[in-house]
């Protein structure tokens, strides 16, 4: 295509250059020389957009039937194409402000074939250039906050596939602000949502993340397979989360649902929510399965250091384990798994030395102590410490899950009184549990018919 063919239409008059110029298009994408079709359409765009002969209008309406000729696949090479769109908008760039509206469609299409070949990051960048914060916009350039929510859960969407959790929070807090205008779609609310829980699981929230996860294992909009993802990924944040009632409560849930028995990580769900002690194997195991960021390594403050690190004198008459030279966990699985064997120790022992301690969780005296102090402060943990003695007294639990959170339910049991000595009232309500369970497991037994009660003679 010649300048002197250019130049010609250029002094046409208005109405007759638009379907001039238009009529070049499908002549220049028929070419079969990609150099010659890019530096010929080049040439037509840089005429329409930069020439102020030409006028806003006219460039407008034929950068509008480019972009949609573009859009409809009129060349079908993946590489030529996203040249194509490249030099457009390079060329489009010094007029942006005149030509939004096809700029972001380009956009569209360009992020669109990054996306095909899973570019993740190339995608999200160009997405990021379309303007959905302009104060300013003429009538037909408005965007919906509908259309700016899709905009913004789909960089999120891209930006967690590239694992860029840091910048995708960012746009995620942008797409927070918008998803009352989303409740009608349920399809990008369902992405917002899953959105939702990966960041939880980047940024370690762990316990919020297993329960959005878990939440959208029963969404039937989902594929069957996607939704096993799910629940896997809410076992896996579960057990990551930091030990205490609220977990316990999650656990429960997920132990309770009659999917996660097919889970490869359902025995160390188990476990858990049992209370049980787990083995280093197990956790070699489980750890198999976890993703780079839930291998992050963890700082230990100076401060838990230098406790961690100080002398240890067992208590006399004492004959306690090898101390382990462990400061303090290394990674996130490390803590979630030593604050769970306290936990569970607190079920097995009315105390425990911090040797003792330290020998279980693999962890200095000191660093078990600390661990426990933080637990016990947090609310996570009953019990209290004897620095004189060097103990940790564990205390009864009397959370909810007494009766109701384990496996099966077996109702309420009334607290003994308080008389002042918690030895004594352990022991009484050890007893009343005990019986109690004993009551209800013959009754149920007596309801299958597979007990017969008869009357002592």
């Amino acid at each position: 295509m010649s300048d002197a063919q250019l130049t010609q239409i250029s002094a046409l008059s208005q109405k007759d250059k638009g379907p001039a110029f238009i009529a070049l298009i499908p002549e220049i994408l028929s070419r079969h020389d990609p150099s010659t079709l890019v530096a010929d359409l080049h040439k037509l765009v840089n005429t329409v957009v930069n020439q102020d002969s030409i006028g806003l209008v006219v460039g407008r309406q034929v950068l509008s039937e480019l972009v949609k000729i573009l859009g409809e696949g009129s060349i079908k090479d993946v590489e030529l194409r996203k040249r194509v769109v490249k030099d457009t908008l390079d060329t489009v760039q010094p007029r942006i402000v005149s030509y939004e509206e096809q700029v972001n469609a380009l956009r569209f299409q360009l992020a669109d074939l990054f996306e095909e070949e899973e570019d993740w990051s190339e995608a999200a960048r160009v997405l990021m250039g379309i303007s959905l914060e302009s104060g300013q916009r003429h009538v037909w350039l408005l965007i919906s906050d509908a259309e700016r929510l899709k905009v913004y859960v789909r960089i999120v969407r891209l930006l967690l596939e590239e694992e860029d959790s840091v910048q995708a929070e960012t746009y995620y807090n942008r797409a927070a602000l918008l998803v009352h205008s989303g409740m009608d779609d349920r399809e990008t609310l369902l992405q917002f949502k899953l959105c939702q829980a990966r960041i939880n699981d980047y940024s370690r929230k762990f316990l919020e993340a297993a329960t959005r996860y878990h939440e959208l294992s029963y969404v039937g909009e989902i594929d069957e397979e996607e939704r096993r993802h799910m629940l896997l990924a809410a076992v896996t944040c579960a057990v990551l989360a930091p030990a205490g009632p609220n977990r316990s409560r999650v656990l429960a849930s997920l132990y309770r649902d009659e999917r996660t028995p097919d889970l490869p990580t359902y025995n160390i769900l188990s476990k858990m929510f049992l209370d049980h002690i787990l083995r280093p194997a197990e956790v070699k195991e489980f750890e198999k399965t976890l993703k780079p960021h839930q291998l992050a390594k963890i700082a230990i403050s100076s401060n838990d250091r230098l406790a961690s690190a100080g002398q240890y004198d067992a208590p006399a008459g004492m004959d306690e384990p090898t101390a382990s030279t462990r400061t303090g966990p290394a990674t996130v699985l490390d803590r979630a798994v030593m604050e769970h064997n306290l936990l569970a120790s607190s079920q097995i022992y009315n105390n425990i030395t911090f040797g003792g301690l330290g020998a279980l969780l693999d962890l200095t005296p000191g660093a078990a102590e600390t661990m426990a102090r933080k637990m016990i402060e947090q609310g996570r943990l009953r019990g209290s410490i004897d620095q004189v003695d060097k103990l940790i007294w564990f205390e009864g639990n009397r959370e909810e899950d007494d009766a109701q959170g384990k496996a099966g339910g077996l109702g309420d049991v009334e607290e003994a009184e308080d008389t002042g000595a918690p030895f004594t009232k352990r022991w009484d309500t050890q007893i009343r549990l005990t019986a109690a369970n004993v009551e209800s497991i013959v009754q149920h037994l007596t309801e299958k018919g597979l007990v017969r009660i008869t009357a002592a003679g």
